[in-house]
């Protein structure tokens, strides 16, 4: 069985966006692209939400993607992705497909053998994934700002107990925590 974990970067006050929705406030360096390679390498698919794959799509694909480092646009463009998405109609984005619309078939994808998979942004689906308990691991990349207001993380998660299982700070300011869902019965 693959493990499936869900990578957010956020603000220290849990905000995923800003007020205008851009991401602009992210802490980035290369320390911070290492490991972005380290975590590619650890999955053969991704999954994202109709809005994350929109958005990763056009930058990846793009001259900005490979301008900010070669490696993560040549990773990011070749892995297998899965959109979850009731509205999207068409993708082309390289190996995408719109194969799933339900957590259900994505527990089904989950069963299968293969390395990890990875959700990517997509915190409306992250959650709904949460409240099934497909989600192995939550890692969050806690940036150092305050935003004040935004997209709240997880909004639409409910109650779900973490428990800390490695932190890791980067040279930035950025501090890395994995969680581990705690799977209520």
């Amino acid at each position: 069985m693959q493990k499936m974990f869900s990578f957010m970067a956020v603000s220290a006050d849990g905000y995923h966006a800003d007020l205008d929705g851009g991401l602009g406030w992210q802490t980035f360096g290369q320390e911070f692209a290492d490991y972005s390679v380290e975590q590619l390498d650890e999955v053969d698919t991704l999954v994202l939400g109709r809005t994350t794959y929109t958005e990763l799509a056009a930058y990846w694909t793009g001259d900005l993607g490979a301008n900010f480092d070669r490696r993560i646009a040549e990773r990011m463009n070749s892995l297998a992705k899965l959109v979850v998405s009731d509205t999207l109609g068409t993708v082309s984005w390289a190996d995408s497909s719109i194969a799933l619309t339900s957590v259900d078939e994505l527990a089904q994808v989950k069963r299968t053998l293969g390395k990890d998979i990875a959700v990517l942004g997509s915190s409306t689906l992250t959650g709904a994934l949460l409240r099934a308990n497909l989600v192995d691991e939550v890692r969050l990349m806690v940036n150092p700002i305050i935003l004040g207001g935004g997209s709240r993380l997880f909004a639409e998660a409910g109650t779900v107990p973490l428990e800390l299982i490695r932190v890791r700070p980067f040279q930035s300011g950025n501090v890395l925590l994995y969680y581990r869902p705690q799977i209520s019965i």
